[in-house]
This record gives structure tokens, sequence and C-alpha cells, in this order.
């Protein structure tokens, strides 16, 4: 009797087996038998989840948010604050200030494209145009001239490109438009640290005058920048500046 209960839980373990490798995985109930093989439509899957995962970083490369980061990164350091604003703070400002420049390029590619494709009125492959579009009128509104004619003749040297190809070409236009945005970000970085540059020296040269040798002059600059940026309203005058740099 005391081997009962090993006999039953053996039983039933083999039986659960027996059940188990009677079934058979169906990758029809899951894929659209309609769209190819089945090793294509498992690739087609993993690509999309791919596109998915890079949706972010995508979005920021053909986007205001590498200018809007950069200008407030160099006023941080500028200011000689380490972490205030944190950079939890100084991400979702440039994000919002994005969304704020984006919104008519984000309402078309919705109206376009997005919006008829879950409604199930057009095919992915015919949304994609639709969608992409308004992004490629964005950059190139946007984009220098120099930088696009240089990844023009890069991507025709390494056959990336027909002799001739048109400028429009993402694998052309995308990396010339981020080239502009991180120079142009820059641009508008020094001309942010320039007046706190010379407050920083007019505040190193009273304080060496006075022979407060071992004093050090941040101690003075750091409040003064701080007061001198509140009074002019400069994050009024910084994020205006930035919205209307763009076409």
């Amino acid at each position: 009797m005391r081997w009962a209960p090993v006999l039953l839980l053996a039983a039933g373990t083999m039986a659960f087996s027996e059940s188990a490798s009677a079934q058979t995985i169906d990758l029809t109930n899951i894929l659209d038998p309609k769209s190819g093989t089945t090793a294509g439509r498992i690739i087609q899957s993993i690509l999309a989840l791919t596109v998915l995962s890079l949706a972010p970083g995508i979005l920021m490369m053909v986007t205001c948010f590498t200018r809007f980061i950069i200008a407030f990164s160099f006023l941080r350091a500028a200011l000689g604050l380490q972490t205030t604003p944190s950079n939890l703070i100084l991400i979702n400002l440039a994000l919002f200030m994005t969304w704020f420049v984006m919104a008519p390029t984000f309402d078309r590619a919705w109206q376009q494209g997005l919006k008829p494709l879950v409604a199930n009125e057009i095919t992915t492959e015919a949304a994609m145009p639709r969608i992409v579009e308004p992004f490629r009128e964005f950059m190139k509104g946007n984009v220098r001239e120099a930088d696009l004619r240089q990844m023009q003749i890069l991507a025709e040297e390494r056959s990336l490109l027909p002799q001739g190809g048109s400028e429009s070409d993402l694998s052309v236009l995308v990396p010339a438009f981020m080239l502009s945005e991180l120079r142009r970000g820059f641009e508008i970085g020094f001309l942010i640290a320039l007046p706190f540059l010379v407050i920083d020296m007019i505040v190193a040269t009273i304080v060496m005058s006075m022979g407060m040798m071992m004093l050090s002059p941040v101690v003075f600059s750091l409040p003064l920048k701080v007061l001198f940026f509140v009074l002019v309203d400069g994050w009024s005058i910084l994020v205006s500046g930035l919205v209307r740099s763009f076409a």
C-alpha cells in the first residue's frame, strides 16, 4: 500500500508526457497562411519586433530631439551645475519640446498612413511611404546642403546610391540630417556658453586681484551665473530660440 502513491504519480506523469508529445505546434494559427512561407512569416515577425524595439531611437534620429538635448546639456555645463537639472528632467523636457515642434509632422503621418493602416483601409506596403514622407520633408527642410551633398558623394562612392541618385533617399538624408543637427546643436551650445564664460573670467580676475588665491572662483561665479540666467528669463529665451530655429 505504501507504494500506491508512487505508482499513481508515475502513471500520471507518463499519461501527461504522452498527451504532451501528441500535441504539435501549428504556426498557421498565429501567422497568416496567405503571407508566404512559414520561414518568411517568421522573419517578417522578427523584423517587425526589431523595428518596434528600435522605434524610440529611430524617432530621435529623424526629429529635433538631438538639437534640444545638446543645447540643454551645454546650458547645464555652462552654468557649472553637475546634476541640476537632472538627466531625467532634461530628457523629458527635450522630449516634450520635440513633440511640440514635431506635432504637425506626427499628425500628417497619422492621418495619411497610420490611421488608414489601423483601419485596414490600406496595406502595410502602401502605408509605409505615407508615414515616412512627412518626416522626409521635415528633414529636407532642416538639413544643411553641405552635409547632404557630402553624404550623397560618400553613398555614391560606396555604391550605396546610384550615380545621380535622389538626395531624398533615407540612407543619405538621415545621416546628413543627424550631422546637421549635431553641428547646429554645438553652435547653439557655444552661444549659450559664451556669456557664462565671460562671467567666469570676470569673477576669476576679481578674486585673483584681491589676493584670494586659495578660494575657488566657482564659489562666486556659480550663484552669479544662476542669478543672471534667472533674471534674463533664460529658459524661456532658450526654448523659444530653439523652437524658432526649425523650419
